[in-house]
């Protein structure tokens, strides 16, 4: 069972950084999403996809995975680039 561990992002919509240092693993899906015959709602017989495992480092992450016989794929944490712009700026 593929799984990728990866750093919570920022939440886009707020300007707090909170859950960002917590690293995730989560599972891949391995059967497709159907469509319910009776509701149409989409769904699988995957429960693994409900699972969604949180960790304090990256390391952490990758020894449970190893542990557990997971085949992990780490995804690295892009740098964070801050613009500087001063407020004159607005008016050049």
């Amino acid at each position: 069972m593929p799984a990728r561990i990866y750093q919570r992002p920022k939440n886009a919509m707020q300007s707090g950084r909170a859950r960002t240092s917590e690293w995730v693993l989560d599972f891949a899906p391995s059967e497709a999403r159907k469509p319910d015959p009776l509701m149409g709602w989409a769904g699988s017989g995957d429960t693994q996809q409900q699972v969604q495992l949180t960790f304090e480092d990256c390391a952490a992450a990758q020894a449970y995975a190893d542990k557990y016989g997971i085949d992990a794929h780490i995804i690295e944490t892009p740098p964070r680039r801050l613009k500087l712009q001063a407020y004159a700026d607005n008016f050049r």
